[in-house]
């Protein structure tokens, strides 16, 4: 069983560069003018979907970068230099405008049953953060006990996002726009400390090896 620590440091990773509460308004904007079995149903599928992407990545992430030549140090700084830069995007609100523009392209492109494949699971929910995140999280919980462990994250972090998508106008109504934005920068801070964390061990690991 990994480390305590380490359960609890992947977990605030994941959910941190996910960040279902900045994919309220979102949600809310995609699913507008359905009522609430239809929103619940494109919750559902959006959830799954993009827990068989997290899945995939996870159970196969280090054979992946093994057919590509890269190392698991390589690709953790690489993946520690991605997440610093969405935690960047998301202290300065950088973020939250990217995904506005993505939603806003889909809604013109896509019919309205397809959203929650495009762009709400990917890449809203599992995007090139998440998926590097779960990647890097792949490398450090190998063996098969922590390989569950790992899936028992996923799987707690997805469901975390659909009760949050369940109860979006809610959340949009308490937070309001001030509340979101807090949130935001304080979940975004922590995300770049937990990514200079992983450049750091990669960059070591790298020096170590070579």
């Amino acid at each position: 069983m990994p480390p305590h620590e380490a359960i609890l440091s992947a977990f605030i990773t994941l959910l941190v560069t996910v960040d279902p509460p900045g994919l309220v308004p979102l949600f809310l904007v995609l699913t507008a003018g359905m009522n609430k079995q239809e929103r619940n149903q494109v919750a559902i599928r959006a959830s799954l979907i993009s827990f068989g992407i997290f899945m995939l990545f996870a159970l196969a992430g280090s054979t992946i970068l093994t057919a590509l030549g890269i190392t698991l140090p390589a690709f953790r700084v690489a993946g520690g230099l991605l997440l610093f830069v969405i935690a960047f995007e998301m202290i300065f609100e950088h973020r939250q405008e990217r995904h506005e523009r993505s939603a806003e392209r889909a809604i013109t492109r896509d019919l309205i049953d397809n959203i929650a494949a495009f762009p709400l699971a990917m890449p809203l929910i599992a995007g090139p953060g998440a998926i590097s995140a779960t990647v890097l999280l792949s490398g450090s919980f190998a063996t098969t006990e922590g390989r569950l462990v790992l899936v028992a994250i996923l799987a707690a972090t997805i469901l975390i996002t659909y009760v949050v998508f369940v109860l979006a106008h809610r959340i949009d109504r308490i937070l309001g726009e001030t509340g979101r934005s807090i949130l935001t920068r304080l979940l975004g801070l922590l995300l770049a400390a937990l990514a200079v964390q992983f450049v750091a061990d990669g960059a070591r690991a790298l020096v170590n090896a070579g």
